[in-house]
């Protein structure tokens, strides 16, 4: 194995190991069995899509591996990315908190839904990847980049956003907490402003992309928004 495909998943398990610290201990317990399940499907797609990716674009790999606030290159990006990290933490911290004080009571068909939702989310997000390799975890531009407006960005201008604005708002259903859309709802300013800034900076240094944004009215949701 060489030495990406390792960091690759290096990264992974410590994700891993970071959720479930903060579900668990917040919790305070591991019979937390709607965690489980969440953990399950978040870490069962996410291993198909780094494996795919080891296989067929080790370059996209790469690029996803190089993200966070510390490595964003716009001061402005940093903020939002700094805000969508606590945010996230949030977002499980919250159901964790849910399930510990027993303040929500979600049917299982809920926390079935909520699951399905993660993993539709995360096969959008492979669709993504699969017809753009320029998709980084920052914003920047590559030498060779070109503006793709095939496959799900003839839907809408952010797909991948899309697809995790789905696997989030699925993320407290299959944690069992109807008050982890508290965390969500503090966060989603943050998730807008990230995507205005970048359709911001792509307008201004990617040509083309201003005629496509032209070209294809919605940024998440076709008819919405």
């Amino acid at each position: 194995m060489d030495k990406l495909n390792l960091q690759a998943w290096f990264g992974l398990l410590s994700l891993a190991l970071v959720m479930s610290l903060v579900l668990f201990i917040t919790a305070g317990t591991i019979q937390y069995w709607q965690a489980w399940g969440y953990l399950a499907v978040f870490f069962g797609s996410s291993s198909l899509i780094t494996i795919y990716l080891m296989k067929k674009d080790p370059a996209l790999l790469k690029r996803r591996l190089r993200g966070g606030p510390a490595a964003e290159k716009e001061k402005t990006q940093k903020v939002i990315m700094l805000f969508t990290f606590i945010g996230f933490l949030a977002l499980l911290a919250m159901p964790a908190l849910d399930y510990r004080f027993g303040w929500s009571s979600v049917p299982l068909y809920v926390v079935i839904a909520g699951d399905f939702m993660v993993g539709v989310g995360f096969f959008i997000i492979f669709l993504v990847y699969r017809e753009n390799p320029f998709a980084s975890a920052i914003i920047e531009i590559s030498e060779d980049q070109k503006v793709i407006s095939s496959g799900p960005y003839a839907l809408v201008r952010h797909p991948m956003y899309a697809g995790s604005l789905l696997y989030l708002g699925g993320t407290p259903l299959g944690l069992g907490s109807y008050w982890g859309f508290v965390a969500l709802a503090a966060t989603l300013p943050f998730f807008i402003w990230r995507l205005v800034d970048e359709e911001r900076f792509l307008s201004a240094r990617l040509p083309g992309y201003a005629k496509y944004c032209a070209k294809v009215r919605w940024r998440l949701i076709p008819g919405v928004f």
